[in-house]
């Protein structure tokens, strides 16, 4: 018997209608099979099942969490639409930036490929995020990479950090994309889910948006980039849409196959193919292949056109031999993009894939019917209404349930924790904060990157916000961040979303940069736990209920559950991402501290009692428990709109927020950055420990000229936004001193703050 005949057709699934089909196998509930086999009929063949499988898998089909995300839509105003240009459900968010630039941008999940193979899952992560960005019909200009391991000295965080830090540098160098930004967390919540979330920003002339659609009946479906393989087969079934057991270090690795391979010097060559067609203008709708691969591609580009597709799967140029047609639509092969061509431009379309060395082949065209028909050696094996399969996927109202120990957990607050009381306590502590994992400097990561690729980077880490310039000749630019506290979201979820979409609003404007758009990666457990969707839902609520109090809009994400190994979940952890404009990057202002003898230090900003899920909670006491810290959004846009005109006026020298570490922290990493001592004077009659150690929000540290001081406390007064004059810069000092506190050398200080992560990985 040849291959052709052991193939299930559509004609052989409704001769067998009682053929037993291994649906559970591929993530399917028993009620969703029953679906499909009522959507078409009759049983669904190999390939059909296949792709149901992928499409309505949690990471595809949003099944979980499409009723709660609506709430997105709910709260955006007419005034936040008008911003965008693109938003939710498309492949990434668009915004325009003015003097006709736009600016696509988006941050997704690649958590547990990254577990499984560190570096192959961290690469392929950033290829994916990159894709969707080339999608839109942008330029790919920098990337950002928010990551979370287990404790930082377990034997399994080296192994997972050291190969996803490799993946993520080693493709984006290779990419030639600077790496302006991101986050590196440690948290036991992470051992054995590590959190690879994958930022990209993207820039075009507004005139060159293009979105996902097959219209146009006729028109030519051209797949181009590389071959189709077996890898990735099953990536959003078996990995993004399932908890771990907690034995895939052991037999559990058996699910490597599902982890995708990158190659990043195809896909720099994708790029400047896909750029060079949008610049002829001869693609009507073009779509990137990610998670679900040519499933998703085909199903998705019918569901939003005007017509049916018909693919020759037979066509496709593969990599692997004896593939079937459900491998075939199942394959996660990276640096894949599918175009819809109208027929007069084909050949065009070719020549400029053949100049870039760009396998294209024709694999199928948009029909006037309402079906995608994949056909396999003339066989049809697939016969489906594309938006069933697409959008139209089983939408589930878990059961929600507040944790059992929530109550207890706020209960047990920070204010029977053992605190400094003398001088040198409290000299003992800020050496040991700053030397502490999740606060040390970065730099052993992020040297790593390169963050000044294509020489448009303004700003990099350990800048609160990576920076970039979009246009040459007048200096406009973007700042983006990405901010989460897990630990505030598990005190509080709701204001916990808020405190990070302050966070990263914050450090936007602490660049001189207005916020303008956000997007998010939803990071939380199994969503068949009601907890869970607790956590979930007050968190959907907390961010969207923040913008519109902002008034900037959420243009899209993505949601990454399942995060757990048994019945341990990660910290719910919602990762904001804040876009800001600048009109010109020149007028930026820098994180560290310059040499400008007597620069005064002010405190914006209020300063309370408030520990909760602090990092002094967590590094001293190993405590989590109480209230998370107050949230003021208005006071938020108050503090933006005096940073950015203060930016704007030349009355700022420097800006660093206050969070993580509080006070202490931020002076410390000011004084290193810009590499200049300073003295710090902490109100009169003041508990040093709250001054130097709360996490209150709304704060920002900044050093005025002294010729500005005048000026800058005036509008702040005028505008009602508290400030207190907190020291002065001395460069010639060569250290830090706190007053009555005490007094640290700049070495002893970088010693701290940049030996600990070459300890634990080098």
């Amino acid at each position: 018997m040849t291959t052709t005949e052991l193939i299930d057709t559509v004609g052989h699934a409704e001769s067998t209608p009682e053929q037993a089909q291994p649906y559970r196998e591929l993530g399917l509930k028993d009620d969703e099979y029953q679906r499909i086999r009522d959507i078409l009929g009759r049983r669904p063949t190999a390939a059909e099942l296949a792709m149901y499988s992928v499409m309505w898998s949690e990471h595809c089909s949003y099944k979980s969490s499409k009723v709660h995300l609506r709430y997105f839509g709910e709260s955006t105003t007419e005034e936040m639409r008008a911003k965008m240009l693109a938003g939710i459900g498309e492949n990434a968010g668009v915004v325009d930036i003015g003097d006709g630039w736009a600016v696509t941008f988006k941050v997704e999940s690649h958590n547990h490929p990254s577990y499984i193979e560190p570096y192959q899952g961290a690469a392929t992560g950033v290829g994916g995020i990159v894709r969707d960005i080339m999608a839109m019909g942008a330029r790919p200009v920098a990337v950002l990479d928010p990551l979370r391991f287990g404790p930082a000295d377990a034997p399994d965080t080296r192994r997972v950090l050291h190969g996803v830090v490799a993946g993520v540098g080693g493709y984006g160098n290779c990419l030639g994309l600077p790496n302006i930004g991101g986050e590196l967390v440690f948290d036991p919540s992470y051992a054995g889910n590590p959190l690879l979330n994958a930022a990209c920003i993207g820039a075009m002339r507004v005139e060159d948006l293009h979105l996902a659609h097959a219209s146009g009946t006729g028109n030519k479906v051209i797949l181009f980039g590389a071959r189709t393989g077996l890898d990735g087969i099953g990536g959003v079934s078996v990995l993004a849409s399932d908890t771990f057991s907690g034995d895939e270090s052991g037999s559990g690795r058996k699910k490597l196959p599902s982890v995708q391979v990158g190659d990043p010097f195809t896909e720099k060559v994708l790029i400047e193919c896909c750029l060079e067609l949008y610049r002829e203008g001869i693609v009507v709708g073009i779509q990137d292949l990610g998670g679900a691969g040519l499933s998703c591609a085909t199903s998705e580009l019918a569901s939003a056109g005007d017509g049916g597709m018909h693919v020759w799967l037979d066509r496709v140029p593969l990599r692997a031999t004896g593939m079937s047609p459900a491998e075939v639509l199942s394959s996660e092969s990276q640096e894949r993009m599918m175009a819809v061509v109208t027929p007069a431009n084909v050949d065009a379309f070719m020549r400029i894939c053949a100049k870039w060395d760009v396998i294209a082949t024709e694999i199928g065209e948009v029909t006037d019917g309402d079906r995608l028909v994949i056909t396999w050696h003339d066989q049809v094996v697939v016969d489906v209404p594309p938006r069933t399969v697409a959008h139209e996927g089983p939408v589930y109202h878990r059961p929600i349930e507040r944790p059992a120990d929530q109550d207890a957990l706020r209960a047990n607050g920070p204010e029977s924790l053992a605190r400094p009381s003398t001088p040198d306590e409290l000299r003992e502590l800020v050496l040991r904060m700053v030397s502490s994992p999740n606060l040390a400097s970065k730099r052993w990561v992020t040297e790593q990157y390169d963050r000044y690729v294509r020489g448009n980077s303004v700003l990099a880490q350990p800048a609160d916000s990576g920076m970039i310039r979009i246009d040459e000749r007048t200096g406009r630019g973007v700042a983006m961040s990405t901010d989460c506290n897990g630990r505030f979201c598990r005190l509080d979820p709701y204001t916990g979303a808020q405190l990070a979409l302050a966070e990263a609003y914050r450090n936007v404007a602490t660049t001189g940069a207005t916020p303008l758009a956000v997007t998010n990666c939803m990071n939380f457990g199994s969503p068949e736990d009601p907890a869970v969707m607790w956590q979930f839902e007050q968190a959907v609520k907390g961010l969207a209920d923040g913008c519109r109090e902002l008034g900037i809009p959420v243009t899209g994400g993505n949601v990454s559950f399942y995060n757990q190994t048994g019945s341990t979940a990660i910290l719910p952890t919602p990762v904001v991402g804040v876009l800001g404009v600048i009109d010109d990057v020149t007028r930026r202002i820098p994180t560290g501290i310059g040499a400008e003898a007597g620069d005064t230090l002010l405190l914006l900003g209020d300063t309370h009692e408030e520990f909760g899920g602090s990092e002094w909670a967590h590094v001293v006491h190993g405590h989590l428990g109480g209230l998370p810290p107050k949230v003021d959004l208005d006071r938020e846009r108050l503090l933006a709109e005096v940073l950015v005109a203060g930016s704007r006026d030349g009355m700022i020298s420097a800006a660093h927020d206050l969070s993580d570490g509080g006070l202490a922290q931020a002076v410390v990493e000011s004084c290193l950055i810009g590499e200049t001592g300073a003295r710090v004077f902490l109100p009169e009659g003041s508990d040093p420990f709250v001054q130097l150690f709360s996490e209150s929000a709304g704060r920002v540290l900044v050093a005025v000229p002294r010729s500005e001081e005048l000026r800058f406390t005036e509008m702040c007064t005028a505008r009602g936004l508290p400030w207190a004059r907190i020291g002065v810069v001395d460069p010639e000092a060569g250290s830090l001193e706190i007053q009555d506190v005490a007094t640290f050398g700049l070495d002893e200080l970088r010693e701290a703050w940049e030996g600990t992560l070459p300890a634990l990985f080098d």
